[in-house]
């Protein structure tokens, strides 16, 4: 969960890379060395940036190594990055920086950064530090992206889960949540990104999850690492994280958050209106504006075909089922070719039929759908189930056919 660009780190990589693989072979880690998890709270600044980050802290002062494993780099410079991002083929690496560095970055942004020393011992802390380097040969150091399950956050915990001698114990959860309710907590100020989640996101997403799965999120990471236990193989059980402190005080800046009235909610409602306004000018003069519904519905054609392509072509996790494809759909697209030409007049009619009555059992059963729908998609289809329920109307009683 955090950006950088290849240009940035390409000479750096070369160097730590060959200073790594010279102290794994000549100078294995001494008895001061300290492995820490190093979690970074969430911040407003990027989009990437309110789910927080994890890496891990590698400091032996005997042997001068004080680098953080981060496996949340990506570069925006790949080719075909965004439709690789949108296919669910994003590659993260693991990145290696100096510790002052890595937490200077933060600093500077006002992101808290908290530091938990792990309860290991020396055999462990080397496993550790092997497979880090293991992990960051050139031909492994990438990996495909998956936010829930493969993630900056999820990798740390499975390192140490690995090498650690004995089984960790993790909390029991206090309140079972799902995946949207996590993540729809971490964009609560982006009200607009929280809308395009809900709108990507499928019915899976809201299935209760596991509390090892909360893990996905950075700061749900930390706390079950603070409370953690591990059972040692002779019976013995002691705390997973030594000790905890706060490298870097977060500056909260309430200016930072934007607050618009241009919410969702707001603007969906507004369109809904104009659409109601529209609608009330065409049957008090009965008339038929056939551009209305063309543009209308070409554009809920290209958003359904975002939705299918992410539906059914793209490889990422909890997007289907996804119950917004019944009014959202490519169909849409194919209604405007009936709309638009007069000898298609009756399948157009019959399509403003099926869709008038889908969408309609949509709203009827809104809150017995399986899936949580953001309350703005409702202004939205109910603009698409008048257009099709005053298109059933003219059909009724003849209006605008004449001029069609």
């Amino acid at each position: 969960m955090q950006k950088t660009t290849k240009r940035k780190y390409g000479a750096l990589t070369l160097l730590l890379l060959l200073f790594l693989s010279v102290q794994a072979q000549n100078r294995p880690l001494s008895s001061q060395a300290q492995i820490s998890l190093l979690t970074v709270a969430p911040s407003d600044d990027e989009v990437y940036t309110v789910y927080g980050h994890s890496a891990l802290r590698i400091q032996d002062p005997a042997n001068k190594i004080n680098h953080v494993f981060n496996y949340g780099l990506f570069s925006f410079s790949k080719p075909n990055f965004i439709y690789r991002f949108a296919k669910g083929e994003t590659d993260y690496q693991l990145g290696v920086s100096h510790f002052n560095d890595f937490l200077l970055e933060y600093e500077m942004r006002g992101s808290q950064v908290t530091e938990q020393i792990l309860a290991l011992d020396s055999m462990e802390k080397a496993q550790v530090w092997n497979a880090l380097l293991l992990n960051y040969r050139p031909e492994n150091r990438e990996y495909r992206y998956n936010f829930f399950f493969d993630n900056c956050a999820t990798r740390p915990a499975a390192i140490i889960e690995k090498q650690l001698h004995g089984e960790i114990r993790f909390p029991q959860q206090e309140k079972a949540q799902s995946f949207r309710d996590m993540i729809n907590y971490c964009t609560r100020n982006h009200p607009w990104l929280t809308f395009g989640c809900d709108l990507a996101l499928g019915s899976p997403t809201d299935q209760l999850i596991t509390a090892r799965e909360e893990m996905f999120l950075p700061l749900y990471l930390k706390e079950a690492f603070s409370q953690a236990k591990v059972t040692r193989t002779d019976g013995t059980q002691k705390n997973l994280v030594e000790s905890e402190r706060i490298l870097a005080e977060e500056m909260i800046d309430d200016s930072d958050i934007e607050s618009s009235f241009w919410t969702p909610m707001v603007c969906c409602w507004l369109f809904f209106l104009l659409i109601v306004a529209i609608t009330y000018i065409e049957w008090s003069r009965q008339k038929y504006f056939r551009i209305v519904d063309c543009l209308l519905f070409f554009t809920a054609g290209i958003a359904g075909c975002v939705l299918f392509f992410l539906c059914f072509i793209s490889t990422h996790p909890c997007i289907w089922p996804n119950w917004s494809i019944i009014w959202l759909h490519p169909f849409d697209l194919i209604a405007v070719i009936l709309f638009a030409v007069k000898k298609l007049r009756k399948a157009a009619d019959w399509y403003h039929f099926i869709n008038f009555a889908a969408l309609t059992l949509l709203l009827a059963g809104w809150h017995f759908i399986p899936q949580h729908l953001n309350t703005a998609f409702i202004p939205l289809v109910m603009s698409l189930w008048l257009r099709s329920g005053y298109s059933v109307y003219r059909k009724i009683w003849n209006i605008g056919y004449e001029k069609f």
